[in-house]
């Protein structure tokens, strides 16, 4: 006998899967999920190793042999030692944080790659090393730089010693659900209906949305209902035997009142014509 199918999804952190999770419980329940936590670096990692079924991702990803359809966007933030002058604003344009040192790939944020000090003069250091989130929001709190994060990740990692504030003038971030292609390289070659049920779940398909593959079987199971045959035609009405023109169910096929030809001499039976 084999095992029930389970559906697994992967998620890094500040992404919460949770209404999806509750929508997908409500309607499949014989499908249970099982949801795991991964880093950022390797997001793709166990989706591409087949150890999970779906994956929520912060974009931009390498897209080869995955679909990838983007959810919604979010607010960035930087992220700044406690006692840094940011925690005075509401929010602060990127061009105030020209002279800091980012502890992140400029290329991940052009706008203030565009605006720096330091690789304006050239000035710019190499990255201490970081595996982690947590290990960056360490150095962070050290004094050695500042973060541009997701305002959902530095909610999740909430520590005393920092502080951040939105900031303007940088694309916001997007988070996305990728998984694999039925024809990618590592795919079976066959679309995964329980996948492309949580997909329709996700972008918020009713339950009985035609679209869906649950509702899509139940429609192909279902017996089809043919046409009742057609009343054969009766004689002296419309549709009658061929052999004489349709009458429209008048007696002897006469156009005149009361079934009487009508002739030169007169109209109907009392006309001045009658012999």
């Amino acid at each position: 006998m084999s095992e029930p199918r389970v559906l697994k999804i992967s998620f890094v952190p500040g992404v919460t899967p949770g209404k999806w999770m509750r929508r997908w419980e409500e309607r499949m329940r014989s499908v249970p999920l099982e949801v795991v936590k991964v880093d950022e670096p390797g997001q793709l990692d166990a989706l591409r190793a087949l150890e999970v079924d779906l994956a929520f991702v912060r974009l931009p990803v390498d897209k080869s042999g995955l679909n990838v359809i983007p959810l919604y966007t979010e607010v960035p933030v930087v992220v700044a030692p406690k006692d840094h002058e940011i925690a005075v604003f509401d929010e602060v344009p990127v061009v105030e944080l020209a002279a800091e040192y980012l502890l992140q790939d400029p290329e991940l944020f052009p706008e203030w790659r565009d605006i720096s000090d330091e690789i304006r003069e050239g000035t710019r250091k190499p990255l201490p090393p970081m595996a982690t989130v947590e290990e960056a929001l360490d150095l962070v709190a050290a004094g050695l730089g500042i973060l541009i994060l997701p305002m959902s990740v530095a909610r999740h990692y909430n520590r005393k010693d920092l502080r951040y504030r939105p900031v303007t003038g940088v694309a916001e971030s997007q988070v996305g659900v990728a998984w694999l292609r039925p024809d990618g390289p590592m795919a079976d070659g066959d679309g995964d209906p329980v996948i492309e049920e949580f997909i329709g779940v996700v972008r918020g398909r009713s339950a009985q949305s035609s679209r869906q593959p649950s509702i899509q079987a139940k429609q192909d199971a279902a017996p089809k209902k043919g046409r009742a045959p057609k009343a054969p035609a009766t004689g002296g009405g419309k549709g009658a035997a061929k052999g004489g023109r349709p009458t429209s169910g008048r007696p002897g096929g006469a156009k005149g009142r009361g079934g009487a030809p009508k002739g030169k001499g007169g109209k109907g039976s009392g006309g001045k014509g009658r012999r």
